[in-house]
């Protein structure tokens, strides 16, 4: 027979530059565990079906074992000639079991098959994914808790805005990442909907039981239309869009603790090895690993538009055009999970230059807000009251110095009987202590998320 699964149709051979030009198993080996595992259920509901006997089932699961033990032992032989990694398995089962091998592919296309085999490999992506966020979530509200009682300058545009306590900025990234939890675990929903038993586009003639092998592979539903199972590669897009936020979120955190890691600012003392130095300045200490990951976003948000453009034209059903979409998958998760595997143990690694910080917190008239929002408690309007701390934070820039240590009768004049109270807003610590809204930079309200963050957690 011909080692093609379609060599019937053929007198001649395939010339030597198209087999190499169409192969994938270059990159789709690795669903190999996948598709042993969708063979397994796939067979067993054809012996529930009386497509196949018990014994011939039983024998076709124990040689899937045996051929999964091979790969992972590094003993199957790959060929071009052979195309992808569904065409393998089922070769090694036909030279182990002949006709009773050659039965296994009945009622499924490799239409159905792999996209089945890619939603069994996402779906444990997904899970992989999460416990790696999960990871980094840890090391942020770990540092949230190490530097609880420190406070650092918040910005907007990059310049000084107001102060924020550095557990209330680790918790953000918490945030953050929790979002990117949440966006995986939806897509989840749509990636666990079984597509095994479309066949090639229009279903089967015979009488297979999706239920039973829904069931097997742990899906949630299975797949309403057959014609739409196998051009849908929807749950990629949606998949690869949460992969490429998640890398933007890790690029916008990693040039933010480049820019901290200057000198200029020198707010952070990043760990030695998670930097690297220069081959001609002896005094460097480069933070590499930030950039890389800020870099690398590029390449994940690049596999996103290829699968976008890659659908963008395809009409039903099944194309060839959708052997490529794993290599822009894989590429985007491999990038991923490579960037939150150094990102947990970087941020637990990295501390605060508490010293150099406060030396410097009271610059960039951070109290500026709290003022003006003292002044529209005593009655000012908002417009006026901007008005008057503008005002006042000119002063402040001819005279050099900071509000804290501007007369009082500077006050008076913006606020006419504002009183001596107006003290008890100035300075970043005391302007600090006066928020009070929920979510806020509060002391009370930073403990109460860090303790919501613990508990979730755990």
């Amino acid at each position: 027979m011909s080692q093609k699964t379609w060599g019937g149709r053929f007198d001649g051979g395939t010339d030597a530059r198209v087999e190499a030009f169409t192969e994938s198993i270059s990159f789709d080996k690795r669903l190999y565990r996948h598709d042993i595992r969708a063979s397994q259920a796939h067979a067993g509901m054809l012996a529930e079906v009386g497509l196949l006997t018990p014994d011939e089932a039983d024998r076709i699961l124990v040689a899937l074992d045996e051929i999964g033990a091979e790969i992972e032992a590094g003993r199957m032989e790959y060929s071009i000639s052979l195309e992808d990694i569904h065409t393998h398995i089922e070769r090694a089962l036909i030279a182990k079991l002949g006709d009773v091998g050659r039965k296994l592919h009945t009622a499924r296309s490799r239409n159905d098959q792999i996209v089945t085999d890619v939603k069994l490999w996402t779906r444990d992506a997904i899970d992989d994914l999460d416990g790696l966020l999960q990871d980094l979530q840890k090391a942020f509200v770990d540092s949230a808790e190490r530097e609880r009682g420190v406070v650092i300058p918040g910005y907007t545009h990059l310049q000084r805005a107001q102060p924020v306590l550095a557990a209330h900025y680790f918790l953000a990234y918490a945030e953050k990442f929790q979002r990117d939890r949440e966006r995986l675990a939806d897509t989840r929903k749509r990636v666990n909907v079984l597509p095994l038993g479309a066949a090639a586009l229009a279903g089967t003639s015979l009488p297979i039981d999706r239920e039973s092998v829904r069931q097997k592979l742990g899906f949630d539903s299975v797949a309403r239309n057959s014609l739409d199972v196998s051009s849908d590669r929807d749950f990629l897009i949606e998949f690869v869009f949460d992969l490429s936020l998640i890398a933007t979120h890790l690029s916008g955190w990693a040039e933010e603790w480049v820019i901290w890691s200057t000198t200029e600012f020198n707010f952070l003392d990043l760990p030695d090895a998670f930097c690297t130095g220069s081959s001609i300045m002896p005094h460097k200490k480069n933070p590499d690993v930030l950039e890389l990951t800020r870099g690398k976003s590029a390449r994940v948000i690049g596999c996103l538009q290829q699968l976008f453009l890659l659908l963008k034209g395809l009409p039903l059903a099944y194309n060839r055009d959708l052997q490529e979409d794993k290599t822009a998958l894989f590429d985007a998760f491999d990038t991923v999970a490579g960037m939150l595997a150094v990102a947990a143990p970087l941020v637990a690694q990295t501390k605060l230059r508490r010293e150099a910080i406060a030396n410097r917190i009271e610059e960039g008239f951070l109290d500026a807000t709290t003022l003006m929002e003292f002044f529209i408690a005593k009655g000012v309007p908002m417009r006026s009251a901007h008005e008057a701390v503008g005002k006042l934070v000119r002063r402040c820039e001819q005279e050099r110095c900071r509000l804290v240590q501007l007369p009082a009768t500077a006050f008076e004049e913006a606020c006419p009987g504002i009183g001596a109270a107006v003290t008890g807003v100035l300075g970043v610590a005391k302007s600090l202590a006066a928020f009070k809204s929920y979510g806020s930079t509060a002391p009370e309200e930073v403990e109460r998320q860090l303790q919501a963050w613990r508990e979730r957690l755990t």
